[in-house]
């Protein structure tokens, strides 16, 4: 907790500060000339704090998928233009919806081009430099190193007619091949026959067989047919066939990934980009997962030997698939090594390239974008990454569409995140009012994506008809005084192991969301996380006994599914038990260990692990946190958008505690710009009264006096030593640094009313979008 803020204000991308630097010109409400923006965004660091400019704020941010427009000539020159005058957004998350290999000379010149121009006009890009997007490149250079998928395909041996299957690959898609080539197949392989006996859907034990030899196999680019030579000599009833289908598209596991993307990155250096993204990573996204379709490649092959004591993967692929009797302990443990093989791989990928682009984009650079892909806790996302959201290191913590606030939140603990930003996006433009209020309402923001889906010509204006913007303007307010992020009380730890394994359907893809959702609902917000983050140290124990997730100290822990997990798990529990100072709970009991050996985990964990079910634990810990007095935030609701499915987030008006005491007071429920907030609340022992539109933050010092104010539309603030009366209605914050009050004025008028001048002479004004006309 002591070291929180200084770690968050080192860790917080500084390319915020340049891009305030940019937005707001000189303190005195005058802009900067088109040459001096330029200017200031090549020489001044970074790290370099302005003396009118908030170190610790995040400035708005917006999407921007390039079509055949921005490829055209100056084309790219339109968005810009538009975005400048009728958004407040200063970083620009960009990817490439059209064809083109990222390591083209053109388009290399074109992504450059766009940089320096939205340099110009006080933006700056957050370019998609994802290895996906030079696919054709990559493979031309290592053409042995893509991603396999093997189909496990049972047939029969009929001892009457010659024994054959035909077994046809397909392709793949999501957003990295929207206009683009898909993840086509390349090339098809038989790599392995077996034939055994089965009986209640399982082998028998000891009768299978490596039949490969007498497999005759007819391969094409994307089938194969398989038959089997000679008459069986045992009593073998069934065969099953194991096929490979490469795709165009890298091997998570490929040797020279993690150097081809920095090569990448290294072709950019120069192109004055405010840092690079990587979405979605993974796997190609299925929305179906068979069981029989695993990936594979000689290069996860090896990484699995290396874990698993030397086990041939092809072999073990059978086990885990179909399962043998008499060998379901070895099965457990074959797919909790694969599956956590694969879910720390994707985390490795995603951790080198935010190093990757400190390294060679500049140490300030940002690290865009997020891992969630689905965006929901259940098998497709688990087939797709391994649920490595928090291994996946980001400046910022971000999520997209319908990712639960749970995990969210926590995500923001694990970065250090004072803020997290979701990408948004809806086919109309009325579901945007209130979600902006609810993530405020749980210390998040919106990545603005343009409408979706709606024809391509209309998506670059699509969210500027409207005051959406507007009251992101207003909503930001929050982001100078934001340095720290929601205070979550409770984490609901889930069985990491547990919720990845398919073989237990009782289980699997059951993270404990609705346990979570469950507390959000009654106003006690929760984080999500999963028990490998004991393991690799980030979930500790600090040092009054608490358990602690980057900043946030919990006052009840819930150990959701503990089946299979790492005796390391336990023995953390144990020690937190002993401790008394955080009350934990258990749902679900704990007989094996991750390599599916006996193992007493209830025992090993202590009785202070209070046993109990997914009906009666969110009483229990709603009577522990009343027991030490922890009060309600925002009561939730059941939501969704798009069409995801629905998790619960907060209403949108109430209030909120962030970690670092500052207390926020949303209302949104009924005027997209917000809704009147007159009050008279008690604040670490202080009485304030306030009339405001749509939020108010402040926060107080020890003291007991304000020393960081956010108000929309602010009419009057009254406490103890600040003192505001204004004729009109203002978008205000006030932030004392060194015991000097620094203003921030959102407005185009180049007049500060004088109650403010009052105040402080140390103003900033920063520009307020219009409304684009049709």
């Amino acid at each position: 907790m002591k070291n929180y803020n200084r770690i968050c204000l080192n860790s917080t991308t500084a390319i915020v500060i340049l891009l305030l630097i940019i937005m707001a010109g000189c303190g005195d409400g005058t802009q900067v000339s088109k040459d001096r923006a330029i200017e200031r965004s090549v020489q001044i660091p970074l790290s370099h704090q302005d003396s009118n400019v908030i170190k610790t704020s995040w400035p708005s941010i917006g999407c921007w998928f390039w079509q055949k427009e921005e490829f055209t000539g100056d084309g790219y020159k339109r968005f810009i233009d538009l975005h400048e005058q009728f958004s407040p957004f200063k970083l620009l998350t960009t990817s490439l919806r059209y064809p083109g290999d990222l390591t083209d000379p053109e388009v290399y010149k074109q992504i450059k081009a766009a940089s320096l121009y939205a340099r110009e006009k006080g933006m700056a890009i957050v370019m998609d430099l994802d290895i996906r997007l030079a696919r054709d490149s990559f493979r031309a250079k290592y053409p042995d190193e893509l991603q396999q998928i093997v189909f496990i395909k049972e047939f029969p041996l009929n001892k009457k007619d010659p024994p054959s299957i035909g077994v046809k690959g397909r392709a793949f898609g999501d957003h990295y091949t929207y206009g683009r080539t898909p993840y086509d197949v390349v090339s098809a392989k038989l790599l392995r026959v077996y034939s055994y006996q089965k009986k209640d859907g399982m082998v028998k034990p000891g009768t299978v067989k490596d039949i490969s030899g007498r497999a005759v196999a007819v391969e094409t680019k994307d089938s194969v047919h398989v038959n089997i030579k000679g008459a069986m000599e045992d009593e073998a009833t069934t065969a099953c066939a194991l096929v490979a289908f490469t795709v165009n598209t890298p091997d998570v596991f490929a040797p020279h990934l993690l150097s081809y993307q920095r090569e990448i990155l290294q072709q950019y250096a120069d192109a004055l980009l405010a840092g690079a993204c990587k979405d979605e990573w993974g796997f190609p996204g299925r929305f179906t997962t068979p069981e029989d379709e695993l990936w594979y490649s000689a290069g996860m092959a090896k990484a699995y030997a290396q874990r698993s004591a030397g086990r041939d993967l092809l072999r073990d692929m059978l086990l885990m698939s179909v399962g043998e009797t008499g060998h379901e302990a070895e099965r457990i443990a074959a797919v909790n090594n694969y599956m956590e093989m694969c879910s720390i791989r994707n985390g490795e990928i995603e951790t080198d390239y935010y190093h990757a682009i400190k390294e060679i984009l500049g140490k300030d650079a940002m690290s865009g974008t997020h891992p969630t892909w689905f965006p929901y806790p259940d098998n497709r996302e688990i087939f797709k990454n391994g649920l490595s959201w928090w291994t996946s290191k980001r400046d910022l913590a971000q999520t997209d569409e319908a990712t639960p606030f749970s995990v969210r939140t926590a995500l923001s603990k694990k970065m250090y995140s004072p803020l997290w930003f979701n990408m948004y996006y809806d086919k109309t433009i009325e579901p945007y009012y209130k979600d902006i209020w609810r993530a405020a309402l749980a210390g998040g923001r919106l990545n603005y994506h343009p409408l979706w889906p709606v024809p391509i010509e209309q998506m670059p204006a699509s969210l500027l008809k409207d005051s959406i913007m507007l009251a992101e303007s207003r909503v930001s307010l929050l982001n100078y005084i934001s340095e720290a992020p929601p205070d979550c009380p409770v984490a609901v730890v889930f069985g990491h192991p547990a919720a990845l394994n398919w073989t237990d359907k009782k289980v699997f893809a059951d993270v404990g969301l609705n346990v979570a959702n469950t507390l959000w609902k009654a106003g006690y917000y929760t984080d999500l996380i999963p028990s490998s983050e004991i393991v690799n140290g980030s979930l500790t124990i600090n040092e009054n006994g608490k358990v602690q997730y980057g900043p946030q100290q919990y006052e009840a822990v819930i150990f959701y599914h503990p089946e299979y997990d790492k005796q390391a798990v336990a023995a953390f529990f144990r020690k937190a038990g002993a401790s008394g100072k955080t009350a934990l709970f258990r749902v679900g009991n704990w007989t094996v260990d991750f390599n599916a050996t006996p193992f007493d985990g209830n025992g090993t964990m202590g009785m202070a692990v209070r046993n109990t079910d997914t009906l009666s634990v969110v009483q229990l810990v709603m009577d522990a946190l009343k027991s030490k007095n922890i009060p309600v935030q925002t009561e939730g609701e059941e939501h969704t958008v798009s069409g995801f499915p629905a998790s619960v987030m907060p209403k949108a008006a109430g209030q909120l505690k962030l970690i670092d005491g500052t207390h926020i007071f949303i209302s949104g429920e009924h005027n997209l710009l917000g809704d009147t907030i007159v009050q008279k609340i008690n604040i670490a022992g202080q009485q304030v009264d306030m009339d405001a539109i749509g939020l108010a933050g402040v926060r107080m010092n020890k003291k007991g006096e304000v020393e960081a104010l956010a108000c929309g539309g602010l009419k009057t603030f009254q406490s103890a030593g600040l003192n505001i009366q204004l004729d009109n209605r203002a978008d205000i914050a006030l932030i004392k640094q060194s015991g000097k009050w620094k203003g921030i004025l959102h407005s185009n008028s180049t007049e500060i009313p004088a109650p403010l001048l009052n105040i402080t002479g140390d103003w900033t004004r920063v520009r307020v979008p219009l409304v684009l006309k049709e």
